[in-house]
């Protein structure tokens, strides 16, 4: 009698191994090398007075820690908004999440200076409903709004004005140095604090996600065939939404804003592992958070000594797949 592991089981069951060697590449490598014994010590013999130890506790580890949490946040909040809408282009940096999210914190460091972490948690959490309620507020306006293509250019459009804004008031404020951290993603700046004080949250948004994985996959089907099962669409969208919003909003409050990741990751995961969202979800977040910590040790090599900051690696993948997806599936409404 033959064995057979599903792909879906095989990627769960391995994914240890896997995030152990990213985490160990992400540790090893950058403008500084530093061999596997100086890494074990720093991590269980902490010198505080040596330097390397310094790099590895202090910087390196909370860096692909931030990028593995972060990844996995972006990868289900894709997977969840391209299954609700049937949008196979819905994803947090293209329908205003991310941008919502990015605005919120310029207003926190605006007239907040010296907010508390959880003040800014909270504003990006606020930031990122307000975003995506206009993109889909005003998509709804609009005669064929709700396709994927439509909504796309919606929410570019909501982006380029929110980032404006951004960038406007971080201007005449005097805080654009601390405006470059939360639109351009510097992974290397990453706050410990902050990662522990998005763990609870992160938690919510999760289990919301794994609680309505069943319902996403019908709502994938067309909100008829949903409504004809019985499903409670509106409630499932709302719950789906509050996950979206929730893990959309603490990526962006840890290290800003970074795109791609939610667009790219939830298709390659349907690929890879069927339709089925019980799966898609906890794979999507293993894939994604592998994805943008490698995606950040690359980008410490493109322009070596000088790191490449991470939204223009994710880019290089993105925005040809951005282009495949619409060449290959054009206009209309898919999941």
């Amino acid at each position: 009698m033959r064995l057979r592991i599903s792909p879906s089981a095989l990627m769960i069951w391995t994914s240890p191994l896997w995030i152990a060697l990213t985490i160990l590449l992400s540790i090893l490598y950058g403008a500084k090398d530093i061999d596997a014994d100086t890494i074990w010590a720093a991590l269980f013999q902490f010198d505080p007075g040596d330097v390397n130890h310094q790099i590895v506790r202090v910087s390196r580890l909370p860096r692909v820690i931030g990028a593995l949490l972060i990844g996995a946040f972006l990868a289900i909040s894709g997977a969840l908004m391209q299954g609700m809408t049937r949008n196979y282009l819905a994803s947090p940096s293209i329908m205003g999440v991310s941008d919502g999210a990015a605005f919120a914190i310029t207003l926190c460091l605006v007239f907040l200076p010296g907010s508390t972490t959880m003040e800014k948690i909270a504003f990006s959490l606020i930031g990122s409903a307000v975003g995506v309620a206009l993109v889909f507020g005003m998509a709804s306006l609009m005669p064929r709004g709700m396709t994927p293509v439509r909504m796309a250019i919606i929410g570019t459009i909501i982006g380029t004005f929110l980032n404006s804004a951004s960038a406007a008031l971080a201007g005449y404020f005097q805080v654009s140095q601390s405006f470059s951290f939360w639109f351009n993603a510097r992974l290397h700046q990453m706050d410990p604090e902050l990662i522990r004080f998005s763990i609870p949250f992160a938690i919510v948004g999760i289990l919301i996600a794994l609680w309505i994985s069943n319902s996403i996959t019908v709502l994938s089907l067309g909100d008829d065939v949903a409504k004809g099962l019985g499903q409670r669409t509106v409630l499932v969208k709302a719950a789906a939404m509050g996950a979206v919003v929730i893990l959309t909003g603490i990526a962006v409050a840890i290290a800003g804003k970074i795109a791609f990741v939610g667009l790219i990751i939830p298709h390659i995961t349907r690929f890879l592992v069927g339709l089925e969202y019980k799966r898609i979800i906890p794979c999507a977040a293993i894939l994604g958070g592998v994805f943008l910590a490698l995606s950040d040790v690359l980008s410490r090599f493109l322009n070596y000594p000088f790191e490449t900051p991470i939204g223009v690696v994710t880019a290089v993948f993105g925005v040809p797949f951005f282009l495949y997806l619409i060449h290959k599936k054009g206009g209309g409404r898919h999941a």
